[in-house]
Parts: structure tokens; sequence; C-alpha cells
């Protein structure tokens, strides 16, 4: 295990797991902690890790953005801090690995907009999720980007209007996380989720997830022609020739 001011790194087999480790803090996402995972989640991307989990220590999964950042600041050193956030946050979506968040306990703010921007989200019945600046002085501007492209479009302003923190269950049904389980199963369902998610041939898993990324936010028909080009491209590939001679020679037996 790597321990660093702010995060555990622990590889297991293909398997990295980044610990949040700032419970003191609520494990805001300070701009430090923002700077240092987005250099781990770099150096895993070139890496020949197969999966990631983003986890946190203590009883807070995230308390979002450090507002000791924010406080006595300028206009251009605020907006610095969210572009910092949204690269850490782009990072994320261009590993070419799956990413799974094992959420427990409170993932507020920019804590809920991790768990979103991740490709997969597991959470333990505790947990709950809000963008609380809908009751503050300061709405939840960044982090509704990636929950709104998680929720449909009322569920997201709920969130972001009200600023009441939603249950676990109801974040599976609005479609935020993939599934709950017992607090007490959360790291088994989700290393099973991770190694389910990274079975098969690594390059053709990393070629789908970012052609996936690039083509949702297209209109239909340009999705379709980068999906086409980036699966003709697949489909030359070795693996997949081989795979397509496989199942033929098996058909001709």
């Amino acid at each position: 295990m790597t321990e660093s001011p702010h995060l555990l790194v622990n590889r297991q087999a293909s398997i990295v797991t980044v610990t949040l480790d700032r419970p003191e803090q609520r494990n805001a996402l300070s701009l430090p902690l923002m700077l240092e995972l987005t250099q781990v989640l770099q150096d895993i991307g070139s890496s020949d890790a197969r999966g990631v989990i983003i986890a946190a220590n203590g009883p807070v999964f995230s308390a979002g953005h450090h507002f000791a950042d924010m406080a006595g600041r300028s206009h251009d050193k605020i907006r610095a801090l969210f572009r910092i956030c949204t690269e850490m946050m782009d990072c994320l979506q261009a590993l070419p690995q799956p990413v799974v968040a094992r959420v427990h306990g409170l993932a507020t703010a920019a804590g809920c907009q991790l768990v979103a921007t991740c490709d997969l989200a597991v959470a333990g019945t505790g947990a709950s999720f809000a963008l609380p600046g809908g009751k503050g002085a300061l709405f939840c501007h960044t982090p509704l980007v990636a929950v709104a492209r998680n929720l449909g479009r009322k569920r997201a302003l709920e969130l972001a209007m009200t600023g009441d923190p939603i249950d676990a269950q109801t974040a599976a049904d609005w479609g935020l996380v993939n599934r709950v389980v017992p607090d007490d199963q959360l790291e088994a369902a989700t290393l099973d989720l991770i190694n389910r998610a990274t079975s098969g041939p690594a390059e053709s898993k990393g070629w789908g997830k970012q052609a996936y990324y690039q083509q949702i936010e297209l209109p239909q028909s340009a999705a379709y022609a980068r999906a086409g080009d980036v699966m003709a491209e697949n489909a030359v590939g070795a693996a997949a020739q081989d795979s397509f001679r496989a199942f033929l020679d098996k058909r001709k037996h």
C-alpha cells in the first residue's frame, strides 16, 4: 500500500483501490487532494492495472469542496480551483480502466459529483447523497453537471434546488448508483462488480469506455458514426479477429 498525505493506494492483483484518507476533513476535495488524485489516476491509466475502486476512510465518503480553498479568494483563484476539479473528474472518465465508486456515509456536493463521474458505483445501505448548495448561498453548479448526466432532469433539479439528501436506495432507483448492499457487504460487492466489469480483453474494454463517453453527448447520427468507426477499428484488431476465428472453428465442428 502506498501512503500519501491525502490518499492510500493499494493494488491487489490487477485492481487498484484509491482511498480518500482525510477523515478529519470529511474527505473534502481540497486543492492538494485533487492534484494528488489526478496524478495517481494518470499513473494508473498508464499502468497494466485492469480496474480502479474509489473509496474513502472515516464516516463520510466526501463532503465536497474544501471551503478553506474558496474563503477570501479572488474570482481567478476560485475559477482555477474548479478547473482543477473538472480535470480530475475528466481524468476518471479518460482512464481506459473501469472505475467503481465504493460509497459509504455521505457523498455531498463535489463528493456526489465524484460518485456520478465514476463509471459504476455501489453504495452501502447507510450511504446518502446530496447537492446541498440549494439550501445555501453557493448553488452546486459544477456537481450538477455530472449528476444531471446520471439522472433525469426533474430529479437532478430536485436534488439541486432543495438541497435535501436522498438515501442509497433512492439513489439506485434514480440511477446515481448501480446497486445498494448491506454496509457489511459493501467491500465484497464492489470487488465483485469491478471483477466482472474488467473481464475480457483490456484493450477492447478501454476502447468501449472511451467511445461511450465520446458518443453519449453527440446527436444520434454523429454518435453512430463515431461508434461505428471505433467498432470497426476494434473488429480488425488481433483479439477480435482471434475470437471470430475461434467461434467459426467451433461452428464448423
